[in-house]
This record gives C-alpha cells, sequence and structure tokens, in this order.
C-alpha cells in the first residue's frame, strides 16, 4: 500500500502541468480518509500579483484535475475531489505569498516585534509594508504573517471593481 506523502508526491507530480496549463498555481495537494472514501484536496491560486482566481477558472480547473486523475490510478477505491483556493486564512509564508496579499492589511511578527499595515510591494527577499510609513521587513525575520480580514474596503479602492 502507498503512504499518504507518496500519493501526495505522485498526484502533485501529475496535477501540476494540468493546474499550469490553465494558468494558475498549484499550492497544495494533499489526501485523506473520509470513511470508506478518500478526500483529495487541491488547492490553486494565481501564479502572482494581487487578485483573485475567478469562480469560471476555477471551474475549469476542476474540470481538468478531475478528467486528469482519471487518467491515472493514484487514489484507491472512491474518492470525493475538492478544488479551492487558499483563502484569507492561508499562513503568509513565501515571497510568492505576499505578492498576492498585495494591498491587503496583514499582520507580522518578526524577531524584533509586530508589523501590522498593508503590503506595498515584495522587493526580492523583503516585503514593503506601509504602516503610516513605509516599513521594509525581510522575508528572514518574519516568524508568521497573516492577512487581516476586512469589513470595508479601503476608500482608495471603493472606485476600482
Amino acid at each position: 500500500m502507498s503512504r499518504p506523502s507518496d500519493v501526495a508526491a505522485t498526484l502533485r507530480a501529475v496535477l501540476e502541468p494540468v493546474v499550469t496549463d490553465a494558468g494558475l498555481y498549484l499550492e497544495d495537494v494533499s489526501t485523506s480518509a473520509a470513511g470508506r472514501r478518500s478526500v483529495v484536496r487541491v488547492v490553486v491560486d494565481l501564479p502572482d500579483g494581487p487578485g483573485g482566481v475567478d469562480s469560471d477558472a476555477l471551474t475549469d480547473v476542476s474540470r481538468a484535475v478531475s478528467a486528469a486523475l482519471d487518467d491515472v490510478d493514484v487514489v484507491r477505491g472512491a474518492y470525493t475531489l475538492e478544488v479551492s483556493t487558499p483563502g484569507v486564512s492561508r499562513p503568509l509564508t513565501t515571497a510568492r505569498h505576499f505578492s498576492r496579499a498585495q494591498g491587503r492589511l496583514v499582520r507580522l511578527r518578526t524577531s524584533s516585534g509586530e508589523v501590522r499595515g498593508r503590503v506595498v510591494e515584495v522587493a526580492g527577499e523583503d516585503v514593503v509594508v506601509d504602516t503610516g510609513t513605509r516599513q521594509v521587513v525581510a522575508l528572514a525575520d518574519i516568524t508568521s504573517g497573516t492577512v487581516e480580514p476586512e469589513l470595508a474596503r479601503p476608500a482608495q479602492d471603493a472606485g476600482e471593481g
């Protein structure tokens, strides 16, 4: 019987080109047991920059992922496929995550304290955050980072859409 990590690695190898061909980034693939069935979770995102995966793109990639899984016998028995985006609760751990959070309000814990502000840009190995003034935070100094949900959009974004 295959180990879960072997199955996830095989799934990643099969699904990464499918997701990339759809213009998206394969964030994560995992499997878990749910009674007699398995659940295959595929998390996709935009490759970079701000914005989100629209519902049409998510539907299209879900169909492509399902078709690819039908062509290979990686998951034993019946399974449920879940294709989603990371959502606002995803921890920010890589430069790509921070690039995707550009314009969003974030809370960062660093080796020297906490920083709360809006991501302006990612410059190499640094994240530039507007905290009232522009603050440069080295990715290596960030111990945890999260997007803070906002109920109202910032005033400068209100006219966009």
